[in-house]
């Protein structure tokens, strides 16, 4: 029995409980078609305890799910247990980073827009140094180092043989944040200018005079699962991350996504932007 399941493993027993109400079945009738008792089916829905892809496809069967890619994403969800990078952190950083990490290695996609910061994936080691030195409360040395080493981990999902798919589109306002001072400022441009040049990464600016536009409040981490209703969104809150996965939500967000993009600077003109606010610092 798990007794903190990670949030890959709570976001599968969430769908399984999504596709037993959408049958209009109890966790008891449930168990009854499983052969199992109730509480092992609200075990499953909870994360705490495995479920195999066969036990998926039966669940699927009772519950006359005919979405076979749906199926097919679910199962492919309880088949990879491999003990991942970032469980080397468990007992230091709070649990949501974690989960940020795993949701990001299994993603097919990511998508970002940010208005102050830069997206975390991008951040030179300096600059998001200097980010967590403005932590409240203050952490502790070996705190920040913590952290800033789990942040460049992240990144290895922008490096590997099969690297994931990032659009990322960055305020005006985030560019022009100095964390570090001047020479740290200008760094932390040159590497986003370095990593738009990979044919993965899709940088766009949206500039001061694009004005007002939908979603300025707040950054938006979209993250793509194998199939849409896999999706979730990320809200980096002081507190730490909140994810969101209703289809609802995941449908606004889309939007917003959308629109942000549709008046950001093209790829070509954004890293001439970007050079353009590095040689003025």
């Amino acid at each position: 029995m798990r007794t903190n399941p990670t949030g890959r493993q709570l976001r599968l027993g969430c769908e399984l409980r999504k596709l037993r109400e959408r049958a209009g079945l109890t966790a008891t009738q449930a168990g009854q078609l499983l052969g199992v008792k109730q509480n092992q089916i609200s075990n499953m829905e909870a994360g705490r305890v495995g479920v195999s892809p066969e036990r998926v496809r039966t669940l699927a069967g009772h519950y006359r799910y005919a979405d076979t890619e749906v199926v097919a994403a679910l199962c492919d969800m309880t088949a990879d247990r491999t003990r991942g990078w970032w469980e080397e952190y468990r007992e230091i950083l709070p649990s949501p980073l974690l989960d940020l990490a795993e949701s990001e290695h299994h993603a097919a996609r990511l998508r970002t827009a940010v208005t102050v910061h830069i997206p975390g994936l991008l951040q030179t080691p300096e600059h998001a140094r200097e980010i967590f030195r403005q932590d409240a409360p203050e952490l502790s040395p070996p705190d920040i180092e913590h952290r800033v080493s789990y942040r460049v981990k992240r990144q290895a999902v922008l490096f590997r043989s099969a690297p994931t798919a990032q659009h990322v589109v960055i305020h005006e306002a985030a560019l022009r944040m100095q964390f570090g001072g001047t020479e740290v400022t200008r760094r932390q441009l040159e590497h986003l200018v370095e990593m738009s040049t990979l044919d993965h990464v899709v940088l766009q600016v949206l500039p001061f005079s694009a004005g007002a536009f939908a979603g300025s409040g707040q950054s938006i981490y979209y993250i793509h699962g194998a199939v849409p209703q896999l999706d979730s969104v990320n809200l980096d809150q002081s507190h730490g991350p909140v994810f969101l996965d209703e289809e609802t939500q995941l449908q606004k967000y889309r939007v917003l996504l959308s629109r942000i993009e549709a008046i950001a600077l093209s790829p070509e003109k954004s890293r001439d932007f970007i050079h353009t606010v590095a040689r003025n610092l």
